[in-house]
């Protein structure tokens, strides 16, 4: 049995956490919007010079945040994800056949994620039945000259169904990543991790379903001080963590800014 010292998963920066990401891996990365995500490890990544990443996660950060710095670069083969919107750069590789984009139901890829990190291959949703989705034919990689359905060089396969009480089910596979990476907004020296609010989203479902993941906290403490019913990423899924400076923690981005006028102005 480890010793107390043997548990802890601590790493002296992002750059040590990520250095054996090789080019051409599979990454699970956590948040939701800009909330939530693994920013430092996503610039470690940047600069650590790999490429042919293909990469699972609800979005692609923006243009110049985020996975969009990866996207920017020209750093990634592929994307499995269930929104598009908000980042140009995400839209205009898809289109130009640059990028191979697999857009998923946003339930059923977190159900893909969780199902790959509890040893579940495969399960059967009605989300999708008697769609695309289930039929085959969507468009994962044009050819560049257009996006007509002539120009459409992959297009996602037929995916077996069956009748459950009257109704289609589709056969979803589940999701394994060589990586995952997250970010919490507490964790311990043994891997425990809470989130928050939305950031609670999709970085338990990245931090499961990665051989290894790799955690960025916001604060990190003893362990021992988290309280076990508070705990959101049990430390068993997570093998490194690294803990980020005040500055660090506090860079957020707002994805989209929404505001009114003052009332004395209206």
């Amino acid at each position: 049995m480890l010793n107390r010292r043997g548990l802890d998963k601590v790493v002296a920066s992002a750059a040590e956490a990520v250095a054996d990401i090789a080019s051409g891996a599979t990454l699970a990365v956590g948040g939701f919007g800009l909330c939530g995500i693994p920013s430092e490890l996503i610039r470690a990544l940047l600069a650590a010079g790999v490429d042919d990443l293909e990469v699972v996660s609800n979005n692609a950060g923006v243009d110049d945040w985020g996975l969009g710095l990866l996207l920017s670069a020209g750093r990634l083969r592929r994307m499995v994800a269930s929104y598009v919107g908000e980042n140009r750069e995400f839209a205009r590789q898809y289109l130009a056949g640059e990028l191979e984009v697999e857009l998923t139901p946003q339930g059923t890829l977190a159900e893909r994620m969780r199902a790959g990190g509890s040893g579940i291959a495969a399960f059967f949703t009605a989300t999708g039945g008697g769609t695309q989705v289930a039929e085959g034919g969507l468009p994962w990689r044009y050819d560049g000259r257009g996006n007509g359905p002539e120009n459409v060089l992959v297009a996602s396969p037929r995916k077996e169904t069956r009748d459950y009480r009257g109704r289609d089910y589709v056969l979803e596979e589940a999701i394994v990543a060589d990586f995952g990476l997250v970010r919490a907004w507490k964790g311990d020296r043994h891997g425990n991790l809470v989130y928050k609010d939305s950031a609670r989203n999709f970085n338990p479902l990245a931090a499961m379903c990665g051989r290894i993941t790799i955690a960025e906290v916001e604060h990190l403490v003893e362990p021992g001080e988290l309280d076990p019913n508070s705990v959101h990423t049990p430390g068993v899924y997570v093998q490194r963590v690294v803990a980020l400076t005040p500055d660090q923690a506090m860079d957020k981005r707002i994805e989209k800014r929404t505001v009114h006028a003052r009332p004395e102005e209206t």
